[in-house]
């Protein structure tokens, strides 16, 4: 069935409700084997965090909170997913109803709160998977946990996930955790950085091979706060910056309903913000850090211009909500002709200076033209 014709069953239901039953019902499908031909997956190698990607489109952390339906999202056609986020002990979340649609917008606001069932559950729904490609898992901390002791959780986290990850995301930047955005001060995310570090050398030593880190920040930051952590990215060796998460603005929809709910924003209105900031530190990393584009992708083009702004690969969420699991296949094509015209590009200007270099070959020592 096509996503268009299934979109307003979905929107008939509240959007949590309608995100468990899309979830289950992928899974359904899946166990029935009707997934992988209508969304095959696209191979267009990249390399992100030394990580070779079977293409540069993947699967947003937030979706799949606790790694339940990894083989079923990967039959979507997604070059790499991100499950999580996931805090040592299981946690609810913050009370229903606390998810909303802003559909105008192609927008969504959650106050979700990190609900998840605890790593411990998510490594024994990876250990069921049979997905064999690129899972990168997403740590946090529990809400009840105080903010000066949030090492400790991110730590564990750390330690428990290592030997399932493929990279490992640090989210720092969820607006629904109390306090959590404080971890992006830049005294405050220095500590936070040299303790999972000296506990990722240590995991790395221990299991003798090395398994990327990302830090996962915020869209609301200024340029002193952008400046702060590119010098932590670069000073603690992060191999990988996925920006951004959601976003506490609401300029551009003041006037809609459930605008005023308290929550990040994604979707469509982020994308313009989310992309300055991704511009923001590739200017200041050049190509340091690999740079993983998220927000706001709801068309192919939306894609390229991560791309363009300095990113690697792309992540999508919310776009998948209002586009449909058909938004993977346009966003890589889409970068996949964006990256032919650049070569194209690229040839015609190694022909240009040949062209200029014989030219000069055909000149002597004065300038003027050699004679036969």
């Amino acid at each position: 069935m096509s996503y268009s014709l299934l979109r307003p069953y979905l929107f008939s239901m509240q959007p949590e409700k309608a995100h468990e039953w899309t979830l289950e019902n992928l899974e359904r499908l899946h166990k029935a084997r009707l997934l992988g031909f209508a969304y095959p997956r696209q191979s267009m190698p990249t390399n992100c965090m030394g990580i070779s990607l079977m293409n540069p489109v993947g699967l947003a952390a937030g979706l799949d909170k606790n790694g339940e339906y990894i083989d079923a999202l990967a039959e979507l056609g997604f070059g790499f997913l991100e499950i999580g986020t996931v805090t040592p002990q299981p946690q609810a979340g913050n009370p229903r109803p606390r998810m909303f649609r802003l559909a105008d917008s192609g927008a969504i606001i959650n106050r979700m709160g990190f609900n998840n069932d605890g790593v411990d559950k998510m490594i024994a729904n990876i250990e069921r998977a049979k997905y064999k490609g690129v899972l990168g898992i997403n740590i946090g901390k529990n809400a009840t946990t105080p903010v000066e002791n949030a090492l400790d959780d991110y730590v564990y986290c750390l330690e428990r996930v290592y030997p399932y990850a493929s990279y490992i995301t640090i989210n720092i930047s969820s607006p629904n955790t109390a306090n959590l955005r404080n971890l992006q001060g830049a005294s405050e995310l220095a500590h936070l950085l040299d303790g999972i570090k000296t506990c990722h050398t240590k995991l790395a030593s221990e299991h003798g091979y090395y398994v990327p880190l990302a830090l996962k920040i915020a869209p609301d930051l200024n340029e002193s706060q952008i400046d702060d952590i590119a010098k932590n990215l670069t000073n603690f060796d992060i191999d990988g910056l996925i920006a951004t998460n959601t976003t506490l603005s609401r300029v551009g929809v003041e006037d809609q309903e459930h605008a005023h709910e308290d929550g990040g924003l994604s979707g469509r209105p982020l994308s313009h913000q989310s992309t300055l900031v991704l511009t923001a530190f590739a200017e200041r990393l050049s190509g340091k850090v690999d740079l993983i584009g998220v927000g706001g992708i709801d068309t192919g083009d939306l894609a390229v211009r991560k791309l363009s702004a300095g990113a690697t690969a792309v992540q999508l969420y919310s776009g998948l909500v209002y586009k449909g699991p058909s938004l993977v296949q346009d966003c890589v094509q889409s970068i996949a002709n964006y990256k032919e015209r650049a070569l194209v590009v690229a040839d015609k200007s190694d022909d240009l200076d040949k062209d200029v270099d014989d030219n000069d070959l055909d000149k002597n020592a004065s300038g003027e033209p050699n004679k036969a």
